[in-house]
């Protein structure tokens, strides 16, 4: 979700599966933090509209594990504004993860919210994330969606840096193409910002929030299609130089400087690949700003795709790896087998160097014969040689001779492994890139060798796996320097089916940081108290991440009641000792 405000909460009994009624919507929501709701150039202002003046609503203070329709229990919220929450929540009656936007039925918007859900719903784009259902019930209006556990938020990608160019073609080129689709069925989205976008493992992009996003904030506009073309010439220019458009800062992303308007991307970072920064000119050149070789601007995503698709086409990168040499055939009489480079079949290359002509003559003959005779006399002398060595060696071995023993010994000592060195960690931190922690106060309890002391996460009702309502919960560390890691031992607090962890090396300690940019160094699976991970080829990083994706089921404890729930007491690394 767009807004994160709330800490976790500890999984709540499941005693709040009764009808909620109004009265429990309508409880106050104070001491929530709420991030601004900022329009698209990252001011409080509405995009191309104002913004409606609606009474104080209280947003709907529930709490995890509350049911709607004895079906979508409420585990984590992500936003609480103007009146409506957001959840991530569990579909019991299906197994999975989906996200529910909740507000009161007497609400100014709901009758915008659900007529904007059901017609996102009526559309079944596949690029879009759909919606699930949208129900009136109870007093309480509920939009559910899908919730997608192995996309990445634009917002978090640009934070680590700029996008490559294949990467920003194919984000311009697919977001423009959905919404030229969404406009063509006569809706809108007019809140495509960073954290609107989504990207899959898969590497396709996503848009959250189709009509609902700005019917829930009362977002409006008369030129909707301009507002969704110049909110995507943002995105595109946000990928390209990893700076929002305008003045004000937004979404993670420092602004332009004030005083000198709308500048070239390629005036705002070096390298940035010429046809995309006009084309995002050409976006943005709604805001006034002037299109790049005086093309004309494009005012609807029809248009922006068209200017897409007619660019050349972007290729992805060269993979970075060392391709293995090519088998080089064996040279027969006076050329060699080779493939020819346009046909890919055989060919004979010749040789530059021309053999010399054959001998002829008898004194000739006699020559070749002579020093046919001198190789095999030297073949003879050789193997005789050979076979004295292998007896004299044979003997000393049966005789207890020292020479043969020694040898072996140096041999063996020289194949051992040298002993693993113990890593010194500086300082841990909390990883959470959902932007919930679990217990970010306890990270330095993860590595003080104290068996009584650890970091923990909450409870919850689900489990061992986590996928299917949280990626993953994890500790960041901070070894000092580079070094090489090779292996990791973890202890734990409890045991059972199953914890799985693994180790990545990580650029920063920042929890914005995607696990897709790490390298992982190590994983596995354990059913006791203790993990040992360890790996051939050991990774030179200064920062580790120990990441968990499954925890055992243990009983209540100091800090929470029963549920799937791990806490860690130490962890140690160490890399290759020097032979």
């Amino acid at each position: 979700m767009a807004e994160r405000s709330t800490a976790a909460v500890d999984v709540a009994d499941n005693s709040g599966d009764e009808p909620l009624t109004a009265e429990a919507v309508k409880a106050t929501a104070d001491g929530v933090d709420i991030q601004n709701d900022r329009a698209a150039d990252g001011s409080m202002r509405e995009t191309d509209g104002e913004r409606r003046t609606v009474a104080p609503v209280a947003a709907p203070e529930l709490h995890s594990g509350h049911k709607l329709a004895r079906r979508y229990r409420l585990e984590e919220c992500v936003t609480r504004l103007d009146g409506f929450s957001s959840w991530r929540a569990m579909d019991e009656k299906l197994r999975r993860a989906v996200g529910v936007h909740l507000l009161p039925a007497d609400h100014p918007r709901a009758r915008t919210v659900l007529a904007a859900a059901r017609s996102s719903a009526l559309l079944g784009d596949p690029r879009f994330v759909q919606v699930l259902d949208a129900v009136e019930e109870n007093d309480l209006v509920y939009v559910v969606h899908e919730w997608l556990p192995d996309a990445t938020e634009l917002t978090a990608i640009l934070a680590v840096g700029p996008l490559e160019a294949h990467e920003a073609y194919q984000l311009v080129s697919q977001v423009s193409q959905a919404m030229a689709a969404a406009h063509r069925e006569g809706l809108a989205h007019l809140r495509l910002t960073p954290s609107a976008i989504l990207r899959t493992s898969t590497g396709q992009y996503r848009i959250r929030g189709l009509a609902v996003n700005a019917a829930l904030r009362g977002i409006t506009s008369d030129t909707p299609q301009q507002a969704d073309t110049e909110a995507i010439g943002a995105l595109l220019y946000a990928a390209l130089t990893q700076r929002w458009p305008y003045e004000t800062d937004a979404y993670g992303l420092t602004g332009l400087p004030k005083g000198v308007g709308l500048i070239a991307p390629d005036q705002v970072r070096a390298g940035v690949h010429r046809g995309l920064g006009e084309l995002a000119m050409r976006a943005l050149a709604n805001d006034g700003a002037t299109a790049s070789r005086q093309e004309p601007a494009c005012t609807t995503p029809e248009e922006l795709a068209k200017a897409v698709a007619a660019m050349p086409r972007i290729r992805p990168p060269e993979p970075a790896f060392t391709a293995p040499p090519e088998y080089q055939h064996t040279t027969y009489q006076q050329g060699s087998y080779g493939r020819h480079p346009a046909t890919g079949l055989p060919t004979v290359q010749s040789l530059s160097v021309t053999p010399p002509p054959p001998l002829q003559s008898r004194t000739g003959r006699a020559l070749k014969w002579g020093v046919a005779a001198l190789l095999i006399a030297a073949l003879g002398l050789g193997s005789w040689q050979l076979a004295d060595t292998l007896l004299n060696h044979s003997n000393q071995g049966g005789n207890g001779g020292s020479p043969g023993n020694s040898q072996s010994s140096e041999t063996g000592d020289s194949k051992k492994n040298p002993d693993p060195v113990p890593l010194q960690i500086k300082s841990a931190e909390e990883y959470y890139p959902d932007g919930t922690p679990q217990n970010a106060e306890g990270a330095a309890n993860s590595f003080d060798s104290d068996p009584s002391s650890y970091w923990r996460t909450k409870a919850f009702t689900d489990g061992p796996d986590m996928g299917a309502y949280k990626a993953g919960v994890g500790l960041v560390f901070d070894l000092g320097s580079e070094h090489e890691v090779s292996a990791a031992s973890i202890a734990f607090k409890f045991g059972g089916d199953h914890t799985t962890a693994a180790i990545y090396a990580a650029p920063n300690m920042s929890s914005s940081t995607p696990l897709g940019a790490m390298h992982k160094i190590a994983g596995g699976t354990t059913s006791g108290n203790q993990l040992a991970l360890t790996t051939q080829a050991p990774v030179k990083t200064r920062y580790v991440l120990l990441w968990l994706t499954a925890m055992p089921k243990s009983g209540p404890y100091e800090y929470s009641g029963a549920g799937y729930k791990q806490a860690i007491t130490n962890v140690g690394f160490s890399g290759p000792g020097s032979s």
